[in-house]
């Protein structure tokens, strides 16, 4: 149809008339709610951002020399981490002299590793960079998005495609047929038992 007759007739259904395919020939438009078209589409991508995980990564510092508290403190802190699905990085710092004596550090690094195995893997073997020894170190289990706690807390729902054709009161012209996608709330069998019950105790 001509676009003059397209503009009317998504006047009268008050839609908008939205040009979908402009390369195709002839150029194909679809008649929408073009409000609720990019309401519908900015709330895809937040739920898209929301899901998106993100990893953080930790430093913990550790010195050849560290005692034996300290290192338990350390300890317990990247346990942590690690717990809540972050990586992280363990940097060994050397000063003066130590730097002869890595083996120190590697010892360090290596018993964190084995401590932390049922829980984390090694994803950067011990490498020195300068002055320090650093050794990264990976969540088994991948962090869950803020999102997924509420997920179970929502009605199931469910799509229903509906397909509606729009008739053309041009002779010679085709019928248009627009598809609206539809959500419903899924019920259990309980509540609707429930209802119809109820509905017949209030009959006479």
């Amino acid at each position: 149809m001509t676009i003059e007759r397209a503009r009317e007739l998504a006047a009268q259904r008050e839609l908008d008339l939205v040009e979908v395919a402009p390369q195709a020939q002839p150029p194909v438009c679809r008649l929408m709610d073009y409000g609720r078209f990019k309401f519908e589409a900015l709330k895809k991508e937040k739920e898209s951002r929301k899901e998106h995980n993100t990893i953080n990564v930790k430093e913990m510092k550790l010195r050849p020399k560290i005692s034996e508290h300290d290192f338990q403190t350390k300890f317990g802190s990247v346990r942590h981490f690690l717990a809540d699905g972050d990586k992280v990085k363990l940097t060994i710092m050397f000063r003066g002299r130590e730097m002869v004596h890595q083996e120190y550090g590697r010892k360090l690094l290596d018993r964190m590793a084995e401590e932390l195995k049922e829980i984390a893997i090694i994803e950067r073997n011990p490498l020195v960079e300068g002055r320090n020894m650093i050794m990264i170190m990976s969540p088994l289990n991948k962090k869950h998005p803020k999102g997924d706690q509420h997920t179970n807390d929502r009605r199931p729902t469910q799509e229903v495609e509906m397909s509606v054709t729009v008739p053309v009161e041009d002779n010679g012209a085709e019928s248009m047929s627009v598809t609206v996608p539809v959500q419903e709330p899924i019920e259990d069998n309980g509540a609707e038992s429930g209802s119809n019950d109820h509905a017949e105790d209030t009959n006479p």
